[in-house]
């Protein structure tokens, strides 16, 4: 801990301790905070402070209902999807489905994005970190829904057919970005954030609705 960092966090807890008689605002206490983190934070090979630092309006406000310990309210809830839907880009070529085999070598790889990764590194989605998604993998987290069986629990035989297009597009969409569809949302907007590219979004939802995946046999 530097000597800047160590004399934030003082200032902090004296106001902290003063706001038992003055009472602090939240405004306040918000930015002695993030001049705490601003100094506490410096760039690491390919991680930029200023990206960890400088958060959108999506996660602000998600990080503020978490610590006031409710969820957003409906309106506000309502408004962050309809913004973080927007930023869906959808393939251009029309092609929601690639190959499923890269789809699960994409799903197993927690590559990537990490201040000793080069700036060339594939960065892999680290799917079974949260989810069960075949039943071959033993070892899986358990933050999000189990997704085996995700295509033929919601009848997606053939995903070219116009019956599936809605469970098509709903799940590259909640790949790209999962707060279009649940405001504050654990998952990451893989697509959105750059963490995945286009084509390995398209290999992932493959992983999920080809019938011949893993996941749906």
């Amino acid at each position: 801990m530097n000597k800047k960092t160590a004399w934030m966090l003082s200032a902090l807890a004296a106001v902290v301790l003063a706001g038992c008689a003055t009472g602090p605002s939240v405004s306040e206490l918000n930015d002695l905070a993030r001049q705490v983190a601003k100094a506490s934070f410096r760039d690491e090979g390919i991680v930029k402070a200023d990206k960890v630092l400088n958060t959108d309006e999506t996660n602000r406000l998600c990080s503020e209902a978490d610590v006031a310990g409710k969820p957003l309210d409906e309106a506000t809830a309502k408004r962050v999807e309809e913004m973080n839907f927007k930023t869906i880009q959808w393939p251009a070529d029309g092609k929601f489905l690639g190959d499923w085999k890269l789809g699960e070598a994409i799903a197993q790889s927690g590559r990537g994005l990490t201040f000793t990764d080069s700036a060339n590194v594939v960065s892999g989605g680290n799917c079974y970190n949260c989810h069960q998604i075949s039943k071959e993998e033993i070892s899986f987290g358990t933050i999000g829904p189990s997704l085996y069986n995700y295509g033929k629990i919601r009848g997606v035989s053939n995903p070219d057919s116009p019956e599936s297009k809605a469970i098509v597009e709903y799940t590259w969409g909640k790949i790209w970005n999962s707060k279009a569809y649940n405001a504050c949302s654990n998952m990451p907007r893989a697509g959105h954030m750059g963490i995945l590219t286009a084509e390995q979004v398209r290999h992932v939802v493959a992983l999920l609705l080809d019938p011949k995946s893993p996941v749906n046999r």
